[in-house]
């Protein structure tokens, strides 16, 4: 079979893009980085790939706030492109910076949105600074929910340890309400775990909202997570540690997914 082509998306300030790269590759897939201005150009087409990712980094400096100048490119200038690519069931990960991306541009729809919808016009959820008040650069463990449909995850077996970098990750829901109906509705896919039960500082090394350190869309195809488990795809890269296993395999399945649409 051959390998799908997976489009790794590159916004000034980007820098995990090769690190995503290798991870897709380990992956079975076949990775292309790609300045965002290429597709905005029409010198690269969206449709020609089967997974998007948006890797970590400081796009455009944050000099707008976490992300929302990527957003609003991806929401107002490749509106089309990304509703007939999400449409069509082709998966999207954002990483860390790429996170923030998806929520201020409302691709990651909450319970509350129409069903369907590829679009929220009312964010469920936002990332906000570190309950720490400072940049968290630390390695954490996450266990999947076995009952969330991301496509992601669901194929994942035990926990996954991967570092975080990150000074504006702590994930927090609209209201209480909004935060039941994502966890009701399976759309945290993984959450921080400590040695014992819920985690508090250092495991939650944001304070998110019940540990919650990944969001996906109702249909499981976009996800966004601020962790880097493209940092982990070896046991070198953290020796003499067992606590958590390689991040592969949360590509391998976004890979899969890929081939199939």
């Amino acid at each position: 079979m051959s390998r799908p082509p997976i489009l790794i998306l590159h916004a000034p300030g980007t820098n995990r893009d090769h690190e995503a790269a290798e991870a897709v590759t380990a992956a079975g897939g076949a990775p292309e980085i790609v300045p965002v201005a290429a597709l905005l150009a029409g010198e690269r087409d969206l449709a020609d790939y089967r997974m998007l990712i948006l890797p970590g980094g400081f796009s455009y400096g944050d000099d707008l706030g976490a992300g929302r100048a990527w957003a609003m490119a991806l929401r107002h200038r490749l509106r089309g492109p990304i509703e007939r690519f999400v449409e069509a069931g082709r998966p999207v990960l954002g990483i860390c910076n790429g996170f923030q991306v998806l929520l201020k541009a409302g691709l990651l729809p909450g319970p509350g949105d129409a069903p369907g919808a590829i679009w929220s016009e009312r964010p469920a959820a936002t990332l906000t600074h570190n309950a720490s008040g400072r940049f968290e650069c630390r390695w954490v463990t996450l266990a999947p929910d076995p009952k969330s449909r991301c496509v992601f995850t669901r194929e994942l077996t035990g926990p996954i340890a991967c570092p975080v970098a990150h000074g504006e990750g702590r994930f927090v829901a609209r209201d209480a309400g909004a935060l039941a109906a994502i966890e009701a509705a399976g759309q945290a896919p993984l959450r921080y775990v400590g040695r014992a039960g819920a985690p508090g500082y250092p495991d939650n090394p944001n304070g998110s909202q019940g540990a919650i350190a990944a969001m996906c869309s109702p249909s499981g195809t976009v996800m966004g997570l601020m962790p880097h488990p493209e940092d982990h795809l070896r046991p070198a890269q953290r020796p003499r540690v067992a606590r958590g296993g390689l991040g592969t395999p949360l590509f391998a399945a976004g890979v899969r997914h890929a081939a199939q649409t």
